[in-house]
């Protein structure tokens, strides 16, 4: 999964909470996906019946697991009021404002002190 999605923003600080979801066009700031990852995540929405143009991959982290926190990566149908919208090559992600937080530095996420055995959860 490291290869997956990386969340950063070297040498500057996190951009306003938007008001409402806004699609970053290009490369976006603090985000990116590998080609790999875009092929992946087409293959899954097509799978699911998932509209590119209405849906995305939805990144965020729950209260949880054997560490505390764990990771949560699905499909949604759109974005809610205030999720952060980044598009690559017609993908779009989701996150909402608070995993943004956890996610913001790298999704492999130097921000946490731990993580389990299992490498689902962390603190």
């Amino acid at each position: 999964m490291q290869d997956f999605v990386t969340i950063q923003t070297p040498g500057t600080t996190a951009p306003e909470q938007p008001a409402l979801p806004q699609a970053a066009k290009g490369p976006a700031k603090g985000i990116e996906v590998t080609p790999r990852a875009l092929d992946k995540i087409r293959s899954g929405m097509a799978k699911e019946g998932i509209s590119p143009e209405e849906g995305g991959l939805r990144l965020g982290v729950l209260g949880g697991g054997c560490s505390g926190l764990s990771y949560s990566i699905k499909f949604d149908t759109r974005p809610r009021e205030r999720d952060r919208v980044y598009e690559f090559d017609g993908v779009r992600l989701f996150v909402d404002p608070k995993s943004f937080v956890y996610l913001h530095g790298n999704f492999i996420n130097p921000n946490s002190t731990r993580s389990c055995g299992c490498g689902s959860s962390f603190s």
